[in-house]
């Protein structure tokens, strides 16, 4: 999303995107030409007329479970993105009875909050044993 209008979108998907995602991008972009959505989210900057750089994870209960602002200079890795969208998944698919721990992926070992974890993690969890 951003305050560019559709048909920005359109071009700099055809000619920039498409060239470094095959195919461009598989999902649409927004265009928030008032700042009314990044103003809501507080990513809106009304001097400049822009909306900054902001990655918010919302989950399907409309509940932001993340969010990042950073500054244009700054890039973002789009690989943790997706690797904290699936943890979130992984979360709320065991219903909060398996958590993940620092730099979780797929298959990874999980923790299982409790009382007897407090303390404690280091026993079951090092993050070592991931690389």
């Amino acid at each position: 999303m951003s305050v560019d209008s559709q048909f920005v979108h359109k071009m700099w998907d055809e000619h920039e995107l498409s060239k470094m995602v095959q195919g461009g991008i598989p999902f649409p972009m927004v265009a928030d030409a008032a700042g009314h959505i990044g103003s809501a989210y507080g990513v809106y900057d009304p001097d400049a007329g822009v909306n900054v750089r902001g990655r918010f994870i919302i989950d399907p209960d409309g509940v932001i479970q993340a969010m990042e602002v950073l500054t244009p200079p700054v890039g973002r890795k789009v690989e943790e993105t997706l690797r904290q969208i699936r943890a979130f998944q992984h979360v709320r698919e065991t219903g909060g009875k398996e958590v993940t721990p620092s730099g979780w992926e797929p298959g990874k070992k999980v923790l299982k909050p409790g009382p007897d974890l407090v303390g404690r993690v280091w026993e079951v969890w090092n993050p070592k044993d991931d690389e």
